[in-house]
């Protein structure tokens, strides 16, 4: 997996081509795994298979031992430049438009719409997906690889230009922030959790009556001034408004998922993997109390978030 065989341009002979073409196809699925849990989104995945599939079918690979391993590393680093891309320039509007490219065996035949989007982030876990959003680039890239992939450290530090040590170390820290708030829970987590599922699954569900059951009567809600529709901070009482509420959301709901926020169990809303929206809780036994609902991206980044127990 050198990576001098993804620079080099040499023509491939015909039997190369079809070799890479062929594997590239049987390996997509893998492929498309490795660019998601890297991107965060599946829209971006398929770019990235199509960009990897452009530099590959480019390449030298004549010296290449494992062609799998080897279109792993092409796609990986692909991911990284994008990742590395994103923090440069900042966040895309979600919504943007994908440019044309060459068409091959990297190019999808659609462009996967926002349920879709929705069904694979189920698959992985929101709250996974929120977590590796807080990640730098090379923790990402070498906490997902390793923990998830099983690609040695020795493979991942040339990608970060880093050492195996460091590499192993990235992956550790990264680690921990994924499991943050997971190894003393408190007596009533799972509980909570169950209360934050069933407030999840009702919005989702349009079932108003079963939303109501969850909160406490006197349940209050604030809302910072990004959350809108108004540009002014939003405070709700009593558990019909606050449902209510709820109810007006559905939108987003698919794109909620339960996570642990500051260590107690709540929701956040992460469309194609960027963290918009959090939901932080209150309980009282098996009722909601508080809802602070935060999207101002300061708040955001003060947050803990945490996958949790499954």
């Amino acid at each position: 997996m050198d990576e001098q065989h993804i620079a080099e341009t040499r023509a491939q002979t015909p039997e190369q081509t079809k070799t890479l073409t062929d594997r590239f196809e049987q390996d997509r699925s893998h492929l498309r795994s490795v660019a998601y849990r890297m991107l965060g989104s599946l829209a971006e995945a398929e770019d990235a298979l199509q960009d990897a599939w452009l530099r590959a079918s480019r390449a030298d690979i004549g010296g290449v031992e494992n062609l799998g391993g080897w279109l792993t590393t092409v796609v990986a680093r692909v991911c990284l430049n994008m990742l590395r891309s994103r923090r440069t320039r900042g966040e895309d509007p979600l919504d943007e438009a994908t440019p044309d490219v060459e068409t091959g065996p990297g190019q999808a035949e659609d462009r996967p719409d926002p349920e879709q989007e929705a069904v694979m982030a189920d698959s992985v876990g929101h709250a996974l997906l929120v977590v590796l959003d807080t990640l730098g680039p090379a923790e990402r890239l070498a906490f997902v690889l390793h923990d998830m992939f099983a690609v040695p450290f020795d493979q991942i530090a040339p990608m970060i230009e880093k050492t195996p040590a460091t590499a192993r170390q990235l992956a550790s820290r990264a680690r921990r922030r994924v499991k943050s708030g997971t190894a003393a829970p408190d007596p009533d987590l799972s509980r909570r959790r169950q209360v934050a599922e069933a407030f999840l699954a009702a919005t989702r569900g349009g079932n108003f009556e079963a939303l109501v059951t969850l909160l406490h009567p006197d349940v209050v809600l604030r809302a910072d001034k990004a959350v809108g529709p108004t540009p002014e901070p939003i405070f709700l009482g009593g558990a019909v408004t606050v449902a209510k509420a709820a109810m007006a959301a559905m939108g987003r709901a698919r794109f909620t998922g339960v996570a642990l926020v500051d260590g107690t169990p709540g929701l956040t809303m992460a469309p194609y993997g960027r963290l918009r929206v959090a939901l932080r809780f209150t309980y009282t036994d098996d009722t909601i109390t508080e809802i602070d609902v935060i999207a101002e991206p300061a708040r955001l980044r003060e947050l803990e978030i945490a996958v949790g127990a499954a």
